[in-house]
């Protein structure tokens, strides 16, 4: 074991606060990355303050971390010391059911292995992520960073990114759909240049006015507010899919109406409790309301190689990790553009 310092909570109550620990020592298959940048995710705050319940303290947020290679074990094959590197939600899994098989570890039947604040099955304690300066995980669940891209702005593509990216891929937006994005925020702004990207016609649905122009900047074709009920009733039977980023409690019965016939309302975002959903609007006109978690390794990989050949990154504000409870403040406030990223530099 080898000591490693991070920033931790030790209560729902508390803020977060510094917070040393040991990670192991790399195994025959183990990358050790030194990390120079984590984002900091909606999730972070929720899994802190214990808000989904499980919560077990002293807890190490962080699962949008990008960084440098600094050990290998000797039978690493995919990485050496000195490459560009990333971790995202998960560290494992059990690799053998038909999920992980499918290369969909998010949906391992056995449990995956969270980045952190998850049973680690080589200690024995709980996973701790990337709010601390280095993380030991095996090689098969790190990912490759290209230099092509700015490393801190690539960060939080390891959540916001491949949670936005994944269900677009998976029904196949493209060109010739008219596809709409619920909210603007972390998620939300990647999926609007994901969407934009893969030759979509995006609308931005949102309540605020002012979010108009960045909307546009980053990819939408067209904005609805829709504190003006006559507008959004004015986009009927329009849209082949919407991505519902937003987290806070919200009528999703107004979205599956602006559907078309087989159209496809996808959750990413979790409100805190369950929502209506009126029947008629789903079998009239047949349609769908799913869900989507992050992606498997394979595909954040497929994610992080299409951002560099496009350009594509995050919108990032840079911050100490000292300025972690402040951020935590300010992002329930929606008051950043539109991700934090923890610079490690300074700690």
């Amino acid at each position: 074991m080898s000591p490693t310092k991070g920033y931790a909570a030790h209560s729902a109550q508390e803020p977060l606060k510094p917070f040393s620990f040991e990670r192991r020592e790399p195994t025959a298959t183990d990358v050790q990355i030194e990390i120079l940048f984590c984002g900091v995710c909606h999730s972070d705050l929720h899994i802190a303050r214990n808000e989904w319940g499980g919560t077990t303290y002293p807890c190490v947020p962080g699962h949008e971390i990008a960084g440098r290679v600094v050990k290998v074990g000797r039978d690493v094959k995919k990485f050496k010391e000195g490459d560009l590197a990333a971790v995202g939600c998960l560290v494992d899994s059990d690799r053998t059911c038909g999920n992980c098989q499918a290369g969909l570890e998010q949906f391992c039947e056995g449990g995956p292995t969270f980045t952190y604040n998850s049973p680690d099955q080589h200690t024995g304690g709980m996973t701790y992520g990337g709010y601390s300066k280095s993380v030991v995980v095996d090689q098969d669940f790190v990912l490759r960073l290209s230099d092509k891209l700015d490393l801190a702005s690539s960060a939080p593509l390891l959540c916001a990114g491949i949670t936005t990216y994944s269900p677009l891929r998976k029904w196949k937006v493209g060109k010739g759909q008219k596809v709409g994005v619920i909210g603007l925020g972390g998620l939300g702004h990647m999926a609007l240049k994901f969407a934009n990207a893969f030759g979509a016609e995006v609308t931005l649905f949102t309540t605020s006015p002012g979010k108009t122009a960045d909307a546009k900047r980053l990819g939408a074709h067209e904005v609805i507010i829709t504190k003006d009920q006559e507008a959004l009733e004015n986009q009927a039977n329009r849209f082949d899919f919407i991505i519902d980023t937003v987290s806070a409690q919200h009528n999703i019965n107004a979205y599956l109406g602006v559907l078309k016939r087989d159209g496809v309302l996808c959750l990413v975002g979790v409100p805190p409790d369950p929502m209506p959903v009126a029947a008629f609007n789903l079998i009239v006109p047949r349609r769908q309301l799913a869900g989507s978690l992050i992606g498997g390794i394979a595909e954040t990989q497929e994610m992080l190689d299409f951002c560099a050949d496009r350009g594509i990154a995050c919108d990032i504000e840079l911050i100490k990790i000292e300025q972690i409870n402040d951020a935590y403040e300010r992002m329930l406030k929606s008051d950043v553009k539109y991700r934090f990223v923890i610079d490690m530099a300074s700690f």
